[in-house]
């Protein structure tokens, strides 16, 4: 088999999760005919351009999108216009840690169509790992610059919220006539995800005929619950804008802008709420662990010069599957060029392999390419194996936070 004796032996991923996202799974390779070396695919068509379009980045365990506001409603008013399922996560540092201790959690977001930057520790964190993520995309402040819009206008429904606040903030909406047209209200009370995913609810979150429902719930339940209902909903924005309802409702305030430019807003949420000051102190401390033990050993690496490969790679097609090879530096400017691959195998309902044996670096943007073939691959139950890892490159995993991108299920 010609694959096998150019390439270096391979050592399958040890680590195992359990995760929502089962498409981690063993390619069976089974006893095809002989492998036969083909040329690059060719690029997406229009309507498959998917992940490609997506300027998606891999930050310590989490996908994170370099996009702007105005890039983001666009994507908001067209999957409005097309009835398109689009899931909107807000990342922070608290997503983060829950991220790296629950991996439904962390799947809810791997699953969306969008991960914005919604606090200004990821915004550093990203500077000290170059990754160009500059801006903050606050759920808080897109809801804000949706109402404020003239034209355009979104059909809202606001689900969640404490007492009567939802139904307050959906009258003022309307008394407004800003961007946002509150179409429906619910406050389900408390009780669990399963609870709050009866048919009555859904079908009346349906029944609005909005475009875009807004989720009031604590995050992880309201990630929870965008997750497990993903496919039942027909609304197709869909995003948790948590304590936004409190601030368009005047029962909290808001941090001023400076406050929340300069990475302070914590102490403000504290003086508003001083409960918070519980989750903020668990928060802190596991950030400043993620800090020594990931983040900055990950900055240093990346201002150590270092001579890299130069980058190849070449796929082989089986029957049931196709192996991937990849050789030298999987930087941001090659990043792109595993998209057609992944492309053509959904095409041809094939699992991938992919062979990092010759591959000696790898940055957040691959990270984020890595998570966009997943993404391709899920939709149709297709499954994606990660081999061939040199001790160097488990270890550049393993500071990211991405050793589950190596599981075999």
């Amino acid at each position: 088999m010609v694959f096998w004796a150019v390439c270096p032996a391979v050592h399958t991923a040890s680590v195992r999760e359990t995760s929502i996202l089962s498409t981690f799974q063993t390619a069976r390779l089974g006893q095809p005919a002989p492998p036969v070396a083909r040329p690059a695919p060719k690029n997406l068509d229009d309507g498959e351009k998917g992940e490609a379009t997506r300027d998606l980045y891999g930050l310590l365990g989490l996908p994170v999108d370099a996009v702007d506001f105005r890039s983001l409603i666009q994507a908001m008013d067209a999957a409005a216009a097309k009835r398109e399922p689009f899931l909107i996560s807000t990342p922070n540092v608290n997503f983060l840690i829950k991220s790296h201790q629950d991996v439904a959690f962390r799947d809810s977001m791997l699953l969306s169509d969008v991960c914005l930057a919604d606090g200004m520790p990821l915004i550093w964190i990203a500077k000290l790992l170059r990754v160009p993520i500059h801006e903050r995309v606050a759920g808080s402040d897109l809801f804000g610059r949706l109402k404020s819009r003239t034209e355009n206008r979104l059909r809202v429904f606001l689900f969640g919220g404490t007492g009567d606040l939802a139904e307050k903030v959906g009258l003022q909406l309307n008394a407004e006539k800003c961007g946002l047209e509150c179409v429906g209200v619910l406050n389900p009370g408390f009780g669990s995800v399963e609870e709050l995913s009866s048919p009555d609810i859904i079908a009346q979150i349906n029944a609005s005929g909005a475009d875009l429902l807004a989720v009031f719930l604590n995050a992880e339940k309201a990630q929870a619950w965008l997750l497990r209902n993903h496919h039942r909903l027909s609304v197709p924005i869909r995003a948790q804008f948590g304590a936004t309802i409190n601030f368009e409702a005047g029962t909290i305030r808001r941090a001023p802008p400076l406050m929340r430019s300069t990475g302070f807003e914590w102490l403000w949420r504290i003086k508003e709420e001083p409960y918070l000051w519980r989750r903020y102190w668990a928060d802190g401390k596991a950030l400043l662990q993620v800090l020594c033990t990931c983040v900055l050993p990950l900055a240093i690496a990346a201002r150590v010069s270092r001579q890299q490969a130069e980058f190849a790679i070449r796929s082989i097609q089986r029957d049931e599957s196709m192996t991937i090879s990849l050789t030298g530096a999987a930087a941001a400017d090659k990043a792109n060029s595993l998209l057609p691959f992944a492309t053509q195998a959904v095409r041809d309902h094939k699992s991938i392999e992919i062979n990092l044996a010759g591959v000696d670096y790898m940055d957040g943007r691959f990270f984020g390419v890595l998570i966009g073939v997943k993404r391709q691959l899920a939709r149709q139950n297709l499954s994606l194996t990660i081999v061939g890892l040199s001790p160097r490159l488990r270890r550049i995993f393993r500071l990211n936070r991405f050793e589950f991108l190596l599981s075999d299920r």
